[in-house]
């Protein structure tokens, strides 16, 4: 049994113990321990562990397009702590810079770190030792993502789980602070005694300020672990690796948390849990908590919003008094997401194409080549040539509102001209490159158009970090953040983070917040997905899809990865090539 486990064992528990039969060795894996209390028996050994299957559905027909299978377990092995250092780094709520300290079994020496050191004595890889920002009385649930791709990450997020915090006051909306606010709406022992190790740390240093401070502190921990028993839980993180947000993966880790902590009365194992409560500033931007039920209550001194999830009908119906009696309470109703980042206006119609014709053309001379080049092409009777080609011949189509539109073919094909044509129609470019050479394009007069085309038209971040880069073309915080969260860049520290410092994929949705912090009913994407692995196209793709359906946004995007076609599940896909263009869906 690990330490984690073990440590909320104490002398004189009374628990049941079960070998498996025939085992003449036993292991940890041969084993149960159950501890037996006033209010019935809870597992101990072996830790929780489940299995979900997550199936992403197409938003059109409900058609499933790709499932993720989860294994989700109690963090127990060193492996695992290393993977939840891993994860931490990418949480806004990590109040260290440095999350872990890793111990050398040889010499004893210890260094911090967020990578696994080599000890600079014997020069053998450390061990992990501890976590900096979490506590003793912390618990982790992790989601391993089974039968994964060999490019994709064995651990995708995680879950920890605290017990309640010590103490909470309230700020109402006018300022006025509200002492010990949980005890005027639930029964004290739900969140008490807790665990607090720095109550027992003071008293204790003051009565002996000549002891070790170290030494005082392992027994204050000692002592809180042993004395915490409470019937409440607090979720203290919910972190999800950044290649896979926006996929609901919060949503289900809060869900599975709450299972874990009812059914293994998580993290004491002591008395049966009522109620779980989190303090978590991205709940004023992303519903995931509200989708798992828990309500907004109130937030604390310092401005944070405390949501709570009654595990029992008793818990429940407290929360439904305070919604009902509080004054501040019942102007909220215990919601606290509320979306700023609204539907666009659609088009007012479509997008027309009417024989339209595009010729490119260019003049192919010997000018810059070396004297011996230009004799072995004079000699194939090749001095000065105009080359002419049709991209586009005699072109009609249209795009109706709304509609979602993929263009495919080869190289060269036209699908690159196709979306300079409309973008010159909406911007007013008038170079060469975006306007037709015959025929009519016609645009709706209320088309307000974004479009990323490689190497010619990109976001231009500068230097700004992403969210500022983004709040400045959405001109409200709140939008800017919104944004960000639905194309799946839902942490600050990736807010902060420049462009430069994003992986492709993470780059690749920061382009899209910055288009669509524009506020376009129109949206013009080349190359969709080109750069990015088929497990990451195929999130991104129905990602974009979900969003610009539900926002009203007309999509025509260019690209040539089928794994992107099926999970986008355009309207209409268009083959571009000779000239011309045929419907094949």
């Amino acid at each position: 049994m690990t330490g984690v486990v073990a440590q909320w064992l104490s002398p004189g528990d009374t628990v049941e113990l079960q070998l498996e039969a025939g085992t003449a060795q036993p292991t940890f894996d041969d084993y149960r321990l159950t501890r037996l209390t006033p209010e019935g028996p809870v597992e101990v050994w072996p830790v929780h562990q489940d299995t979900v299957e997550l199936v992403r559905r197409s938003p059109i027909d409900e058609r499933p397009i790709y499932a993720y299978t989860l294994r989700l377990r109690e963090a127990t092995r060193e492996s695992d702590y290393t993977a939840v250092v891993d994860l931490e780094q990418y949480h806004y709520a990590a109040e260290e810079s440095i999350l872990a300290k890793w111990v050398c079994p040889e010499d004893g020496a210890v260094l911090a770190a967020n990578v696994r050191p080599v000890c600079p004595r014997c020069h053998q890889p450390m061990r992990f030792w501890d976590l900096t920002d979490a506590t003793r009385a912390s618990r982790f649930l992790l989601a391993e993502l089974v039968n994964g791709q060999p490019y994709e990450p064995r651990f995708i997020g995680y879950v920890r789980v605290d017990p309640p915090l010590p103490a909470m006051h309230r700020r109402l909306p006018d300022g006025t602070i509200q002492r010990d606010i949980r005890r005027q709406v639930f029964p004290a022992d739900w969140f008490e005694p807790t665990y607090w190790p720095e109550a027992y740390y003071r008293a204790w240093r003051s009565a002996q300020p000549e002891a070790d401070p170290e030494a005082l502190w392992a027994r204050a921990e000692e002592e809180a672990l042993k004395e915490c028993n409470t019937r409440g839980a607090r979720i203290a993180r919910v972190v999800v690796h950044p290649d896979y947000r926006g996929e609901g993966l919060g949503y289900t880790l809060v869900e599975r948390a709450l299972a874990w902590v009812a059914a293994r009365r998580i993290p004491e194992a002591r008395r049966t849990k009522v109620i779980v409560e989190t303090v978590a500033m991205m709940a004023r931007y992303n519903p995931f908590f509200e989708r798992a039920g828990f309500r907004y209550l109130w937030d604390t001194a310092s401005g944070r919003p405390v949501l709570y999830r009654g595990l029992t009908p008793e818990a429940e119906a407290a929360i439904d008094r305070f919604l009902e009696a509080d004054p501040a309470a019942r102007r909220h109703g215990g919601r606290l997401y509320r979306p700023r980042y609204r539907p666009v206006e659609p088009l007012a119609g479509p997008i027309r194409f009417e024989n339209v014709t595009k010729v490119y053309q260019s003049w192919v001379g010997l000018e810059n080549l070396p004297p011996v080049l230009q004799d072995v092409l004079r000699s194939f009777g090749v001095e000065r040539r105009l080359i002419q080609k049709f991209v586009l011949r005699s072109l009609w189509f249209r795009v109706q509102p709304g509609e979602v539109v993929a263009l495919v073919g080869a190289s060269g094909s036209g699908k690159t001209t196709i979306l300079r044509l409309i973008w010159g129609q909406a911007s007013g470019w008038r170079g060469w490159r975006y306007q037709p050479d015959g025929g009519r394009i016609t645009l709706p007069r209320n088309t307000r158009a974004e479009a990323y085309l490689p190497g010619e038209l990109e976001p231009d971040f500068g230097r700004l970090s992403v969210l500022e880069a983004v709040y400045r073309r959405a001109g409200d915080e709140t939008v800017a953040i919104e944004v960000l969260n639905a194309v799946g860049l839902s942490d600050a520290v990736l807010f902060r983070a420049t462009v430069n410092q994003l992986s492709t994929g993470q780059r690749e949705r920061a382009n899209l917040a910055y288009l669509l912090a524009g506020g376009p009913n129109l949206l013009l994407i080349d190359e969709f997905c080109a750069h990015l692995d088929p497990a990451l196209a195929r999130r991104v793709a129905r990602k974009v899809g979900e969003l610009v359906r539900r926002l009203g946004i007309t999509l025509v995007v260019s690209t040539h990865r089928p794994e992107v076609l099926e999970t986008l599940r355009p309207d209409h896909t268009l083959l571009v090539g000779y000239g011309g263009v045929a419907r094949l869906t």
